[in-house]
């Protein structure tokens, strides 16, 4: 708990900076007491402030406030003739600026003030000058934070210590600290302060006033503060006086989610969300959204990108419920318009228009990327919150240049952040977005109740003789473009980088994968809630706003939706970027309903953001190497819906050959193989080890490993072949 764990800046104006959330929170989070002499006060801080003086409640800390009272010209005519005692008519001057709230926010804020007093966290003298025909208000704007380490940090400047200082008002303040050099001028601070304290500054009177602080309990004071708790009272209720993102009545967070928002918040509105697909992770970013949205006081500039159209509209379903009504920026947007409403909205903003404080705008990363949206998010003054769904995209080239340091304000939502492969794309988010705030893993939803358990069943598919064929032509190919650096890395040319793509097409729609669907799942057309996923996302296309499909892809999904709808008679129909959003939402309520629908066959949908709960049994014809890919994959199917009490899930494991004819494969064929194998392998084993079948998925898994001699364990297989990836 050290004030040097801040990063705590020479100065700061209120037109650059958020002095509250910026300075005083940070600080007081970190203090054991906070020293304050101010010309005005205005228990409207308290609000503004709020967290820090919990923090600092918490830490066991004090604050001493000198301040001046208001008074009147009657009231100075009264002292400078003698009418009145002195002492009484700043007494009585004090007594009438004790007036009844106006709302419940200024209810709590007095609640938060009487509270402070009672339990002596907080004491006030009142000070003013004086000579021998007039009085004066006391001026001077100083303030002193301590640490239990002894730190000190000490500013001054035009500030007063109300909220319209924060926010409103154009304020500087000069900030000095006791490890940064400045212990001259911090001594000077702090020995000015002793003096006005105990009332020994020359021409300068200060008293204590214990009868109004005990009118301040008496009348304001309507229930104890537990200040362990965080946030603070306060929040809840001034959400409903904000413009923009606001928390719906009634909804509530778990636990972690709660946990997740506050270290959010405790690393200054920046960081990740690592959460498990089917975890909340749009409700939680919502939530911190609304969060920064009440502690900036509706201030604030939002910009959400997602990656395809079909995400966008889901997330502005729940952006509406968050109390906010989007500019919602995509090439198909039923927002013809949405290029002017973001204009006028940074313009209005801008010019500080009433009731153009806030403002949302949710884009495709399509969009995002465009020329006119990074020439007019450019244009964005003050505070401005940058939200990426699916941010492991971000890390790629391309994208990630587009990371613009205008935000001040930031969140990365994934499920699997980390990026296959790149680890440069991987250091490039985190330097961005900053540390995790929260990972919340797929086998920690699980056993927490989040996600539905499930049955994992490895079927074995083998390759053609002509299928086989290929692969081995191409890998030859492949291991021909890889070349060996000067630092003794492996790269592979843009010519190896096409042929893996097409080996990878090659394994995907491996032909025999339709015999064994036919087997597999015959005995369930009767049942609803069926998905059979086609095709890889080996390929992203961020040209497209939309899901990038190959002609390989479309012929499995055809085949699949003939077999399942001609040759079996169930009820399906197609999931791909074929259909609209219209269509795509009648197709998930009809595949809900059951009667209508019985399985849905997609192409994509189960690789990011798609929310089809209702998915009971899954079919995976597709196969990946990629970790992002197959973890989101499971995510989908295990989302949580009335009735379900397990998901079963039949993956398809592509061989080189039958299992009992790999015996006679010569060696070097044997070790082409061994490549697809332990691909292969690697997710399987993901998926078997936290399945409830574990065992018997297990068991069917060694049997690959005793044919094909693999010996040690599949968390330590080495990773000789990623290039091909």
């Amino acid at each position: 708990m050290s004030l040097k764990d801040i990063d705590v800046k020479i100065e700061y104006r209120s037109l650059l900076h958020n002095i509250a959330n910026d300075f005083y929170i940070p600080v007081l989070n970190k203090a054991v007491s906070y020293d304050r002499a101010v010309g005005f006060f205005s228990s409207s801080i308290l609000a503004s402030i709020s967290n820090g003086i919990d923090g600092l409640a918490r830490n066991g800390g004090e604050i001493r406030l000198v301040t001046s009272p208001y008074l009147s010209e009657k009231d100075k005519e009264a002292i400078r003739k003698g009418y009145e005692n002195r002492h009484e008519v700043v007494k009585n001057a004090l007594l009438r600026e004790l007036r009844e709230p106006q709302n419940d926010i200024e209810q709590e804020q007095l609640n938060l003030l009487a509270n402070l007093i009672s339990d002596g966290i907080l004491d006030i003298k009142i000070a003013f000058t004086e000579d021998t025909t007039k009085l004066g208000m006391y001026h001077e704007k100083l303030g002193l934070i301590r640490d239990s380490d002894g730190n000190v940090i000490a500013f001054s400047g035009s500030m007063n210590e109300s909220e319209n200082a924060l926010s409103a008002n154009y304020e500087t303040i000069d900030v000095f600290c006791s490890w940064k050099g400045d212990q001259e001028r911090i001594a000077a601070k702090e020995n000015a302060f002793q003096s006005i304290w105990n009332d020994t500054e020359p021409n300068l009177v200060v008293l204590d006033f214990p009868e109004i602080k005990t009118e301040i309990i008496n009348k304001y004071k309507r229930e104890n503060l537990d200040y362990s708790h965080s946030p603070s009272y306060y929040r809840e209720l001034i959400k409903y006086t904000i413009p923009g993102a606001k928390i719906p009545d009634g909804f509530v967070f778990h636990d972690y989610q709660k946990k997740a928002i506050d270290t959010w918040v405790h690393h200054n509105y920046c960081g990740i969300f690592d959460m498990a697909t089917g975890t909340g992770k749009t409700y939680t970013g919502l939530g911190a959204i609304s969060r920064l949205n009440i502690d900036l006081r509706g201030h604030l500039a939002v910009v959400i990108v997602a990656p395809y159209q079909h995400l966008v509209e889901q997330w502005v379903e729940d952006i509406e419920k968050f109390g906010m009504k989007p500019i919602i920026g995509y090439s198909s947007s039923s927002q013809k318009d949405w290029k002017n409403r973001l204009e006028n909205a940074i313009r209005r903003q801008k010019l500080n228009v009433k009731g153009a404080e806030f403002f949302c705008f949710i884009c495709t990363n399509v969009t995002y990327s465009s020329k006119f949206v990074q020439e007019t998010i450019n244009k964005i003054k003050g505070d401005c919150l940058l939200v990426v769904d699916e941010a492991h995209n971000f890390g790629a080239i391309n994208l990630r240049k587009y990371l613009n340091p205008i935000f001040n304000y930031r969140l990365a939502l994934s499920a699997t952040l980390e990026r296959h492969n790149d680890e440069a794309g991987t250091e490039a988010l985190y330097s961005y977005f900053g540390d995790k705030c929260i990972e919340y893993t797929l086998e920690m939803a699980i056993d927490n109740g989040f996600l539905t358990k499930y049955h994992y069943h490895p079927i074995f598919v083998n390759l053609t003789d002509e299928e086989l064929t290929d692969y081995y032509k191409l890998t030859k190919s492949i291991q021909q473009c890889i070349k060996k650096g000067k630092d003794g890395k492996y790269t592979i040319t843009e010519q190896g980088k096409r042929l893996t793509l097409k080996r990878s097409r090659l394994v995907s729609a491996a032909q025999n994968k339709l015999y064994a669907l036919r087997q597999e799942i015959s005995p369930f057309v009767a049942e609803n809630h069926i998905l059979v996923y086609c095709g890889s996302a080996s390929l992203k296309d961020f040209h497209s706003d939309t899901y990038p499909v190959d002609e390989d892809e479309i012929r499995q999904i055809d085949a699949v939706t003939d077999l399942l709808g001609n040759q079996l008679n169930m009820r399906v129909s197609q999931y791909t970027s074929r259909e609209d959003i219209e269509e795509r939402k009648i197709l998930k309520e009809q595949f809900a309903n059951g009667d209508i629908l019985q399985a849905l066959i997609a192409i994509k949908c189960l690789d990011e953001g798609v929310n089809i709960p209702s998915i009971k049994i899954a079919f995976i014809l597709a196969s990946t190497t990629n970790p992002k890919e197959y973890v989101q994959r499971r995510g989908r199917v295990l989302r949580l819906y009335e009735g379900k009490q397990y998901a079963e899930i039949y993956d398809f494991i592509t061989l080189p050959q039958k299992l009992g004819n790999a015996y006679s494969a010569t060696e070097a064929e044997l070790k082409i193989g061994l490549e697809l194998v332990r691909n292969e392998l690697k997710r399987a084993f993901e998926f078997a080890r936290l399945a409830d079948n574990y065992v018997e998925a297990d068991l069917k898994l060694q049997r690959i490993r005793d044919v094909y001699n693999i010996t040690d364990e599949i968390s330590e297989i080495r990773e000789d072949f990623d290039y091909y990836d």
